[in-house]
């Protein structure tokens, strides 16, 4: 049985009698393959849906990848979180070899140069307090993994040569000896890489979030380093310092341990930088180098440093 075939069956489960008009690749997809589809209702309404195929890898991490992500999307519907639809979970194995997800197709784009970064960030920060506000506490979410379970052995998974262009052995010599970092009292669900490429805009409005794979309930602070990091090196210095002041006025965290989770955050491209920055320039930003990223990197990893007087 042919794609075509497969994804006009897969469509037909959610709409029967629709008509598939026409498919095509969504570019970026590292941890699903993701196709967009175009089908005609039998009435004749044209509506665009999304097939959602997790990576190898995605799979070898977790082999409920998809299952997790489509209960996760569920659950999020009832939130006000902004995120797609899930429409349809295929774990039969009848048309495709892994489980697939038929979840609604955003009309948007993530946004690499705004015009406006202080309104950007602003968005974005907004949307991340939103995530946050969805805790532990809702039992429709015991099945997601918790952060303590992944992060106890993160530090130790890897083994020398240490990276020394992020300065690697020295991040993970202040990191040693407070590891694993302490959870609060009331675990919050973290998106996991809440960066810009995971982020739909349309006419620079915030629509959607989208890959939640890495979804865990754990500190907030872990996703708001992530996000400065990613900023600092799409928006600069200033918008990170702002997407963190619009963080932090909309919550009342403690900020105390931020600089130990941007040092976690810090780590997290060590090795891998230079294929990081690869993608940039296929995104529109031929401007944002390995040379630019390792200099921001730089700045970042030192004010953290900085802070925790090392």
């Amino acid at each position: 049985m042919d794609q075509a075939r497969r994804l006009q069956l897969l469509v037909e489960k959610v709409h029967p009698q629709s008509r598939l008009l026409r498919t095509w690749e969504l570019q970026g997809g590292i941890s699903a393959r993701m196709t967009g589809l175009e089908i005609a209702l039998p009435g004749g309404e044209r509506r665009k849906l999304l097939v959602r195929q997790p990576s190898e890898a995605a799979r070898a991490r977790n082999p409920r990848s998809a299952a997790d992500e489509f209960r996760l999307l569920q659950h999020m519907q009832t939130t006000g979180v902004a995120t797609p639809a899930p429409y349809l979970l295929d774990e039969s194995g009848d048309l495709f070899a892994q489980p697939v997800m038929l979840i609604e197709y955003i009309e948007g784009e993530p946004l690499f140069a705004p015009t406006e970064p202080g309104d950007f960030v602003s968005q974005m920060a907004a949307q991340l307090v939103h995530i946050h506000q969805v805790t532990a506490s809702y039992p429709t979410l015991s099945f997601v993994t918790k952060q303590a379970e992944r992060l106890a052995p993160w530090l130790e998974s890897r083994t020398a040569p240490f990276d020394d262009s992020v300065q690697e052995g020295r991040i993970r010599a202040a990191l040693t000896p407070v590891w694993p970092l302490p959870q609060p009292r009331e675990l919050a669900l973290l998106h996991g890489d809440f960066w810009p490429g995971n982020v739909l805009w349309r006419n620079e409005q915030l629509v959607a979030v989208i890959d939640w794979e890495n979804a865990v309930m754990g500190h907030p602070l872990a996703d708001l380093a992530v996000s400065r990091l990613d900023i600092l090196w799409v928006c600069g210095v200033d918008a990170m310092h702002e997407f963190t002041r619009c963080y932090r006025a909309a919550t009342d965290i403690d900020l105390s341990d931020l600089p130990y989770w941007d040092l976690y955050a810090a780590l997290r491209p060590a090795s891998c930088l230079a294929e990081w920055a690869a993608v940039y320039p296929t995104l529109g930003r031929p401007d944002i180098t390995e040379e630019t990223m390792r200099r921001d990197h730089r700045v970042f990893t030192e004010q953290a440093l900085a802070k925790l007087g090392l």
